[in-house]
């Protein structure tokens, strides 16, 4: 597949990095400008990337198509995708569940030929070089990996098997943003008592761990509304195996009151403690 035209579903702050370094090997990068926000609207005119009218001139143009958008949006847009009868490749690379990926590739088969995917990392600008994880068809995962040759997105291909690639994503994701939300609530609690500068020095004299850093709290209040639906699937991925989901569900509750600050990037530290301290 030479020069292929790829689609992105939808040009978020990852999506949009992600399309960018796609476009490296791409004949072009489209992107559907229907209903889509202002902020998305400026990202891809920042990336570079080309406008169509609808979902569907995008699909009928493209020979692979990335679906990088919320959890929550993943499984409704793939089967607004599959109503169209796609027939290229479908990257499904949203952070959920194994089960929920191999629904939606039950959902667009045979039409098209799906990939799992799942990136680790931070989005691929200033220097940043995720890992876009991968399983499914042999050929297919060669032309994804061929499509990021030689970009700042790398690649790794864990076998033929629909969920392989969703599975490592929430396994990190579980560890990386509860330790976020633990961190949230034990400066909170320290802050109360008037000992929260004492807690950091004490975190402080161990190298590996998140306590010392709190100001990733008001970093991650702003992701909240995307995390908390990233660790709901971890906890579905959790309870399908037979292990206790409780604890992700928790730390997908206590995200949920920081939805309202939403990618919010003069957030500090005290607002957002402030916020956690209200139901």
């Amino acid at each position: 597949m030479d020069q292929p035209t790829v689609g992105i579903l939808h040009p978020g702050s990852m999506g949009a990095a992600i399309a960018a370094c796609a476009a490296n090997n791409a004949a072009a990068v489209l992107w559907c400008e229907t209903g889509r926000s202002t902020a998305s609207a400026e990202r891809a005119t920042q990336f570079g990337l080309t406008p169509v009218a609808t979902l569907s001139e995008l699909l009928d143009r493209s020979d692979i198509v990335i679906s990088l958008c919320p959890p929550a949006a993943a499984e409704n847009l793939a089967r607004d995708v599959a109503r169209r009868r796609f027939g290229g490749v479908y990257v499904e690379a949203n952070a959920i569940s194994p089960t929920r990926a191999q629904r939606i590739a039950a959902l667009l088969e045979p039409d098209a030929t799906v990939v799992d995917g799942g990136v680790v990392g931070s989005p691929p600008v200033g220097g940043k070089t995720p890992t876009l994880y991968l399983s499914g068809p042999a050929d297919a995962t060669e032309h994804i990996e061929a499509l990021f040759a030689g970009t700042t997105v790398r690649t790794a291909v864990l076998g033929t098997e629909i969920g392989k690639a969703s599975a490592l994503k929430l396994s990190y994701a579980s560890f990386q943003k509860t330790s976020r939300v633990l961190v949230a609530l034990a400066v909170g609690m320290a802050r109360e008592h008037g000992v929260d500068q004492e807690l950091i020095k004490v975190a402080s004299r161990r190298t590996d761990s998140y306590l010392s850093e709190p100001q990733y709290v008001a970093k991650a209040a702003a992701r909240a509304w995307r995390w908390g639906r990233e660790l709901e699937e971890a906890a579905d991925t959790l309870a399908a195996a037979g292990l206790p989901p409780e604890m992700l569900r928790a730390a997908a509750s206590t995200l949920a009151r920081w939805n309202d600050v939403k990618d919010d990037g003069e957030l500090t530290l005290t607002d957002a403690l402030d916020r956690l301290a209200q139901p």
